[in-house]
């Protein structure tokens, strides 16, 4: 491997630094992401087992929790090992090519849990909006179909961002990641080249997810509220109107988190890059944690399956 005083060239190895500015206090720092992790891990397991084992939760809401449950185990799992050991056992080397797969793993399951939601907002659309034709509309066979698009989609998408990274970049200003896991721009941006191409088609992915999900996920909920606000039971109402409560409280502090961390990284450069960096950490981890509690909290079936 060559090294200038410039630049690297095709670094076999990159650092992670952690969270800059707060180095010393790390290791304290991880023991409440160590907490939520384990909390998260213990409560999606808990769930997927719950759906499995109950043959009345076999519905498609559940299976989409269960697929919301099984992201949230990756996507967590992707991050959390190399971030405890950065803060804990100061680990913070990782190998350019498994840098690239930790960051298609993050990127792509970010797609599916956003699709797994749009999924789940169609189903509550139609189960509310046309509740004798929910079952012949939303089969077994469809939800596995929504299922296997949502992931192709996500995994096509993501996958050119580590083609432009891996075939278009041989030159690096430095091997160090101000970061606690590989994501894409903190890559894009070691690199000694023209990063236009790779800039534009992340906003590409970022734009066309999440406006393809935001636009109907936001029309099926105002349909829903629209058909919940002129039934003329009130228990009916709410009854309806608590069916969603859980899909709109996972969906409000999935993409609260997610557009934060998006517009701080990319236009908030007078944010201290130690507030981006725990934004984009909790955004990864708070949703795994969360869910399950949501859940378990708001859907009554499961915890009087439990």
């Amino acid at each position: 491997m060559f090294l200038s005083n410039v630049t690297v060239f095709m670094p076999s190895v990159l650092t992670l630094i952690g969270i800059p500015g707060l180095e010393t206090v790390q290791s304290w720092i991880g023991i409440p992401f160590c907490a939520m992790y384990i909390l998260a891990m213990i409560g999606n397991s808990l769930l997927l087992f719950i759906i499995k084992s109950e043959p009345s939760l076999h519905e498609p809401m559940y299976i989409f929790i269960g697929m919301l449950g099984v992201t949230d185990i990756v996507l967590a799992s992707s991050i959390m090992p190399k971030m405890l050991g950065i803060f804990w056992f100061h680990a913070q080397e990782i190998y350019f090519d498994s840098c690239l797969l930790q960051m298609w793993l993050i990127h792509t399951f970010e797609c599916i849990e956003s699709g797994i939601l749009l999924a789940m907002a169609l189903d509550r659309y139609v189960a509310i909006c046309y509740p004798l034709r929910h079952t012949t509309i939303f089969t077994h066979k469809l939800v596995a179909q929504l299922g296997t698009v949502v992931v192709l989609r996500a995994a096509i998408l993501v996958a050119p961002c580590l083609v432009l990274i891996k075939y278009r970049f041989q030159f690096y200003h430095t091997r160090v990641i101000s970061h606690t896991y590989c994501e894409h721009m903190a890559i894009v941006k070691l690199a000694a080249g023209n990063i236009k191409i790779n800039k534009i088609y992340g906003l590409f992915v970022a734009f066309t997810v999440s406006g393809f999900d935001l636009t109907f996920i936001t029309f099926s909920y105002s349909q829903i509220f629209v058909t919940v606000f002129h039934l003329p039971q009130k228990e009916a109402r709410l009854k309806a109107f608590n069916t969603c409560i859980a899909h709109i409280c996972v969906f409000l502090q999935l993409y609260f988190l997610a557009f934060f961390s998006f517009f701080t990284h990319r236009f908030g450069s007078h944010i201290p890059p130690y507030i981006h960096i725990l934004f984009s950490s909790m955004y990864l981890l708070v949703p795994p944690f969360l869910n399950p509690l949501v859940y378990g909290v708001k859907t009554k079936q499961i915890p009087i399956k439990l």
